[in-house]
Order: C-alpha cells, then sequence, then structure tokens
C-alpha cells in the first residue's frame, strides 16, 4: 500500500527547569530524530490541544503525519483508523478501515436523511436554493448522520471517533457539493456545471466532521451533470476503465450512472431512474428490510413470494417488484404498454381500478393484500425505462448493437439483489448471456475505501476523470423517442 498518512511512536523529553524549551520545539526534534523533516507543520487545529494531549499522554504518543503535517496525536499504541463514504442519493455506506493495513474493521449503512427534504438531486437542489439556509440544513442533517454512524463502528470496535485521522467521501455531484458546502444553483438548470471537477481535500472540522482534530476528507473528482465521484470511485474499483473489451458499467440509483469503454474511449450519461427501486412510489413498497418481498414466481395461477428473512409478508421492495412485474408479463398478465389484460386470472378489479393479488391478507404479516397496481407499474416503467434509454443512447453515440457488450457491470445495492433474468425481461437489460453479467455489490463504496489507504489509486481517479466523454441526454435529440421506447415492455 501507498498510504497517504503515516503513523510513528514517540517517546518526547519533558520540560523541566533546565530544558525549558516549548512543546513545540521539543516535539519537533523527537520527529527529526524519528526521521522526519525539521520543517513539519501542525496545522492550528492540532496546535489547540496539543499541549494538553501530550501532558495526558505522559508525552508518549502516536503521531500521525500527511504531507509534511501532523493531523493526530494519539495515545501511544493506538491504531489510527479511515472512513470511506458512499453517499447516495437514498442511502448512505460507510466503512471504517484500519489505516495500517487497509482492512475493513467494520461497515453500516443508513438512509439518507436529506430525503425527508426531497426523494431525488434535483428536489434538493430546488430546496437548497430556495429555502433561507436550505443548503446548510442539507449539509448538516447528512454530516450529522456520518458522525453518527462513526460513533457506532468506532464503539463496536472498541475504537474512538478521535483515532479516525482520514476520510474519503464519494457521492454524485449534487450529493459532493452538498457535503463540501459549495454552490449548488448552477446545478438546478441547463447545461448542469458543476461549481469544480478536480478532487478536493477539506478539513473534516471544517464541514463538521468529527474525527481526529487534523483529520483530512478527500472528496474526489467529478466528472459532469450528475455523474459524480462515486461513478469515478466505481470504475476505479471494477477496473472497468481499463478493459480492452466493450463493457457497459452502470450503478443503479435513484440516480443511475451508465459508461460505456470501448476502444479505449469512455462514454458516461446520467438518468433519472427515481426511487421506485427502493420501494418508493410502490402501493406497498418498502426498503430492504425483514418481511419485504425480494422475489417471486408465477406458475399458471400460482404466485410464489419469497421474503427477506424468511419473515411474514409485510411489503415489497425494489427486487421485488421488479420479479413482480416480469412474472406478470410472462404470464401474459400484462400487455407491452404495461396495462392489466382484462378477464386474466391473476388480474382483479378493486373500486374499478385493476390489480394483481400476490400475498393475501390472510398470509400477509400486515393483515392486508399485497397487491402490485398499475400506478406501481408506470412507476417501473419509467425507471427501467431511463435507464435503458441511456444504454442505448451510449450505444447509438459509439456506433454499436447491444450484443456487442462483451461485459456487463452492475453495481450498487439494488444491483446486487435484482434478478437479471427479470431485467432483461422487461426490458431494461438487454438481452446478453447471463454470463456476460457482473453483479458487483457497492463497487462505488469499494473504490471509496481504494482511494482512502492509496495515493496511487487517487491519482488514477484524478486522470479517470479527465478522460470520460459526458453525453447530457436532456438535450441528446435522440434521447427522447429512445426514452419512449424504453417505456415498453416489448423490447429485448
Amino acid at each position: 500500500m501507498d498510504l497517504p498518512i503515516q503513523s510513528v511512536e514517540l517517546d518526547i523529553p519533558k520540560p523541566n527547569l533546565n530544558d525549558l524549551r516549548s512543546d513545540l520545539d521539543r516535539f519537533k526534534e523527537a520527529l527529526h530524530d524519528a526521521g522526519y523533516p525539521a520543517d513539519i507543520k501542525l496545522p492550528y487545529e492540532v496546535l489547540e490541544t496539543f499541549s494538553n494531549v501530550l501532558r495526558e499522554q505522559n508525552w508518549s504518543c502516536t503521531t500521525v503525519i500527511r504531507n509534511n503535517e501532523v493531523t493526530a496525536i494519539l495515545p501511544k499504541g493506538t491504531l489510527p483508523l479511515g472512513l470511506a463514504v458512499d453517499v447516495g442519493t437514498t442511502k448512505v455506506a460507510a466503512y471504517l478501515i484500519n489505516m495500517d493495513d487497509g482492512s475493513v474493521l467494520t461497515r453500516q449503512g443508513a438512509m439518507n436523511p436529506q430525503v425527508a427534504y426531497g426523494e431525488d438531486v434535483i428536489s434538493r437542489i430546488h430546496y437548497a436554493n430556495h429555502t433561507s439556509g436550505g443548503a446548510k440544513i442539507l449539509q448538516s442533517t447528512l454530516i450529522d448522520t456520518l458522525n453518527r454512524l462513526v460513533e457506532e463502528m468506532c464503539a463496536s470496535t472498541g475504537n474512538s471517533p478521535g483515532s479516525v485521522v482520514e476520510a474519503v467521501i464519494a457521492g454524485n455531484t449534487a450529493m459532493h457539493h452538498l457535503v463540501a458546502g459549495l454552490p449548488v444553483k448552477q446545478l438546478g438548470f441547463s447545461p448542469y456545471v458543476p461549481a469544480v471537477n478536480e478532487s478536493l481535500e477539506v478539513e473534516c472540522a471544517r464541514i463538521g466532521l468529527k474525527l481526529a482534530s487534523g483529520a483530512k476528507v478527500f472528496l474526489p473528482p467529478n466528472i459532469a451533470g450528475f455523474v459524480g465521484a462515486d461513478h469515478v470511485a466505481m470504475l476505479l474499483s471494477t477496473g472497468a476503465a481499463e478493459s480492452s473489451k466493450n463493457v457497459i458499467a452502470l450503478d443503479i440509483g435513484t440516480n443511475t450512472e451508465i459508461s460505456l469503454v470501448t476502444k479505449g474511449q469512455i462514454t458516461c450519461c446520467s438518468c433519472a431512474s427515481g426511487p421506485a427501486f427502493e420501494g418508493a412510489h410502490i402501493k406497498d413498497g418498502m426498503r430492504a428490510a425483514p418481511g419485504a418481498v425480494e422475489r417471486v414466481w408465477i406458475a399458471g395461477e400460482d404466485i410464489r413470494v419469497r421474503t427477506i428473512d424468511d419473515a411474514k409478508p409485510v411489503g415489497i421492495c425494489g427486487s421485488g417488484i421488479l420479479d413482480a412485474v416480469a412474472e406478470l408479463l410472462g404470464a401474459g398478465a400484462l400487455d407491452s404498454n404495461g396495462s392489466f389484460r382484462p378477464g386474466h386470472p391473476l388480474v382483479r378489479a378493486v373500486d374499478g381500478k385493476r390489480e394483481a393479488l400476490l400475498v393475501p391478507a390472510g398470509s400477509s404479516g400486515s393483515g392486508q393484500d399485497i397487491t402490485v397496481t398499475r400506478k406501481d407499474i408506470n412507476e417501473i416503467q419509467l425507471a427501467k425505462g431511463a435507464i435503458r434509454a441511456g444504454i442505448d443512447v451510449l450505444l447509438e453515440d459509439a456506433g454499436l448493437s447491444a450484443d456487442s457488450i462483451d461485459e456487463f457491470i452492475v453495481a450498487g445495492a439494488f444491483g446486487t439483489y435484482l434478478d437479471i433474468s427479470s431485467a432483461i425481461k422487461i426490458g431494461m437489460f438487454p438481452s446478453l448471456p447471463l454470463s456476460r453479467f457482473q453483479q458487483v455489490g457497492n463497487a462505488a463504496g469499494a473504490g471509496a475505501v481504494q482511494m482512502l489507504v492509496s495515493k496511487r489509486q487517487r491519482e488514477k481517479a484524478a486522470s479517470l476523470a479527465v478522460k470520460l466523454n459526458y453525453i447530457e441526454l436532456t438535450t441528446n435529440k435522440d434521447f427522447r423517442d429512445i426514452f419512449f421506447r424504453g417505456l415498453l415492455f416489448s423490447i429485448t
């Protein structure tokens, strides 16, 4: 590893009447004796508590150094830790890392609390721009959640947040800007220009992260539009950008980013796939939790479901609604427009509206029927239509057909659990052999971890970001037609 930080254990001579040097002078001498340059710097954030800390630790300490600057003075023998975070529009994933060997000590997730102010990036940008103090509210609510996650992860591993000496946060452009406290007004209208694309290093204390006193947070580079640092992290961890094959790599979320790698070129786009795959806007939708229907099978008139943890069904999560739509389509209960076929044995009418019953009230954990409605299907059509349109625009721009894709990488929490066959059935993914698909989990989080423990990976991220060619779908002349084509269930 080529860690961005180094740690050294020091035993510092105590002051006495015959040695009246300042605390800083004797500290720097001890560092110099350990092989570090005499001009090493201590930022004010460290100096503030420097003298008290040395005395509390009886002049023995573990000193953490970053780019010729002391970022933390810890009790001797303390393990320096790192924090890697993938900030999604809907969910946050955090990783606590051993900065000696790069291993993951623990990980934890949470809902992004900004959801309370808007389900998607556009509505949050609107809130930030049209509510007094809105941007600060969005920043502080998210930072509060990150601080809580750090406290909980440290407590579960017997550590202290004060021993977290370095952080990396990756997210789409809007999440990146809101975390960093950068203006987002210009992201709210065409041409959706970021305030900054290159990577940033910010003092954690400046944005409210309660880590080691001098800890820094590295924010990887953005691309353009809403394709941000999380997509760079995903491409980095999967190695897709270095492939000599034709590769589609996408990270499914409320905002789905897609890249096409071909002949050494990388082209990317971002599509608003919405929160339906998180269970939002679905009548009986819920997040992936115990009791959520995650798999659906239909044979004739028989419907079987599987729930998370095999608990009694209480709702349906993203992978479940995707399966349900695919199975209803395969059973002939839906037409290519997504409408229920009247008279089909799986279709019933309630209050004049057609729906399909997945779990009757007597078998559910809620005591209520769990159904799929026409509105639910429409939400899935919009989501899958946006994703398929993004894929097809990239392919058409490169002059490639879908069957020329050699590898199809599916990232993201939802991407881990979806059934690829179901995604193909409804036309969200092109009809390719299943062997060409790879489900890689939270690759953005994995990329954030890689950048946390490696300066070389940070440099690769910077060079990768400038290589990507971005297509803005909202101004693409073919996008509208391709999107409406993608709403249908007839494409394969």
